[in-house]
């Protein structure tokens, strides 16, 4: 029997017996106590020859210091894009730190499509030798002219870039129409409760998206590109309004003239990625996390209901809904609606006037009505991702050394009767970071059709190989199954050149191509005279921050 994404979670509803039994056409069964003994690893079966569960199928790596990005025998990459690789006819270029990656085919191809590249944030040092004026700056003291902001402002926000596999490796298309450029220089609209409010300076258009970690999909083949840590980059480059800033910014890079809209809808704070998918009711919800000590982890519910021949107009959605926040001591989610929730009214600050006024104060202001209604500070939530075959959602959380977590850990969480709009929830721990998993501070995660967990890590590069994180050497690649004997069992896959961390891992639709981007190689380091690494490029070269495609698979 086969079944789309859709009909598998209206069945959830029916229960995962009947539902293993219709998807598996074998008797259904919960081998183990545990919650999700319940749920996703009967999916798999019994049957010997055609349901056997997910099992390494690399020979693992170990950890390693080597400046190169490593990889199991077999498996190989190549470089698609570099910062300051030309994308497309008018000369734009590549940004700076790739984050979040996304393909999109082009014509239902695994080999030629869109790259959505998400770029984060501008070191000092490393902007100063990529064309920074350095001789009349004082950064310390923020004396950069309109010139130097600008440069600052156009390496950050994202990138489309074509791509294609040719003789078996991929390249970018320099000269593509679809190459553009979505910077803290371009304009965008913004959409939802917040639109036009004071709370936003009666702002319906803003300049610019920065800061930019991960991000998501739609339904309807769009782009959401998450803004995270804005605030530093609002002063370091003079922006009046931080408001304007902190939001999940759609773009569609099939359309090279649309105008990125900003949905303030889904809350404003240092959002980590949306993971999006549907309710048995037919609503749509997206999952967020808030990637700071102490912070929270959300969901969106939109009022109306998805419908596929709609297209593009589902990004409606994302305009009214519900904002919900986690109370993981009660497994409960909270809504922030500023006309229901009593305690969002009454909310006062140390001076007794009122925190809210109205639903757009609380869109902007997400973490302290987060704090006013009892939702539960994490050790920082990352990426949140769904579950391809069970629907439970995976949360990363790196760590918090506030909490003495130093090695983070990886929750799921089981929605009421799999219902993804549902307000009750309980969660379990999946798995936890430390030496004896072989695996610190997980980051971005994502899944194969299999329901296999693949998870990088984020180290700090001034911990990285010293102390309590020497056994982990530089940042990893993962491959964690999630049902099975293997089960919670981490395998390294990858190594991340020194300084580095891996982000934003996507598989193209056959799933013989990984993308990856390295990010930050080098960081480490006080002086250009003395490059710690020289990846990609090998020799004395200064290290560029890179996309990549795995292949091997």
């Amino acid at each position: 029997m086969e079944m789309n994404r859709r009909q598998f979670l209206t069945y959830l509803g029916t229960g995962t017996a009947a539902l293993a039994s219709l998807a598996t056409g074998i008797p259904a069964f919960a081998a183990e106590k545990t919650l999700s003994g319940k749920t996703a690893d009967h999916l798999f079966g019994m049957d010997e020859d055609k349901h056997k569960p997910s099992k390494v199928k690399f020979k693992p790596i170990q950890a390693t210091d080597k400046d190169d990005l490593v990889l199991p025998q077999g498996y190989k990459y190549d470089i698609i894009a570099s910062y300051g690789d030309k994308i497309n006819t008018k000369g734009d270029t590549f940004g700076f730190n790739n984050d979040f990656t996304c393909f999109l085919p082009i014509e239902e191809s695994s080999e030629h499509g869109l790259l959505w590249v998400n770029h984060e944030y501008l070191g000092e040092l490393e902007y100063y030798v990529t064309g920074y004026d350095a001789l009349n700056a004082d950064p310390e003291n923020n004396t950069r002219t309109a010139a130097q902001i600008e440069k600052y402002l156009y390496a950050l926000g994202g990138s489309v870039i074509e791509i294609k596999k040719e003789n078996g490796k991929w390249r970018l298309v320099s000269d593509s129409k679809y190459g553009r450029r979505v910077s803290g220089l371009t304009r965008h609209t913004l959409t939802g409760p917040a639109a036009g409010s004071s709370a936003v300076n009666g702002a319906r258009e803003v300049v610019g998206t920065f800061a930019n970690c991960s991000g998501g999909v739609t339904l309807w083949n769009t782009i959401l590109s998450c803004e995270e840590n804005f605030d530093s980059v609002v002063a370091d480059t003079k922006l009046k309004d931080a408001t304007h800033y902190g939001w999940v910014v759609e773009v569609d890079p099939f359309d090279p003239n649309s105008v990125p809209k900003k949905h303030t809808a889904l809350g404003r704070f240092s959002h980590e990625n949306t993971a999006m998918t549907i309710a048995p009711g037919g609503q749509l919800v997206v999952y967020m996390g808030d990637d700071a000590n102490d912070q929270y982890v959300y969901k969106y519910v939109s009022r109306g209901t998805y419908n596929k021949a709609a297209g593009k107009a589902n990004a409606k959605l994302l305009e009214e809904g519900t904002l919900y926040v986690a109370n993981f001591s009660k497994g409960k989610w909270i809504a922030l609606d500023y006309a229901k929730n009593e305690t969002l009214q009454k909310a006062v600050d140390a001076d007794k006037k009122p925190l809210f006024t109205s639903q757009a104060d609380v869109l902007v202001n997400c973490r302290e009505a987060a704090k006013a209604v009892g939702a539960t500070p994490m050790d920082r939530p990352e990426d949140l991702e769904v579950h391809p075959i069970d629907g439970s959602v995976f949360i990363s959380l790196t760590n918090n050394s506030k909490h003495g977590n130093f090695y983070g850990q990886i929750v799921r969480l089981f929605e009421k009767d799999n219902n993804h709009a549902a307000e009750e929830f309980m969660f379990e721990i999946f798995a936890t970071g430390g030496p004896q998993s072989g695996f610190a501070a997980p980051d971005n995660l994502a899944f194969d059709s299999a329901g296999n967990l693949w998870v990088v890590t984020d180290i700090s590069s001034s911990s990285m190989n010293s102390g309590i994180y020497k056994s982990f050497g530089n940042n990893g690649m993962f491959f964690i199954p999630t049902s099975g004997p293997d089960r919670g069992i981490a395998s390294q896959f990858a190594s991340a050149p020194i300084g580095a961390e891996m982000t934003g891992p996507w598989f193209t639709p056959d799933e013989k191509t990984l993308f990856l981007s390295v990010q930050h190689p080098g960081e480490n380091l006080e002086t250009y005279a003395a490059p710690t690494s020289h990846w990609p490029k090998g020799g004395m070269s200064i290290a560029l921050p890179s996309v990549v495609a795995i292949t091997g698979f």
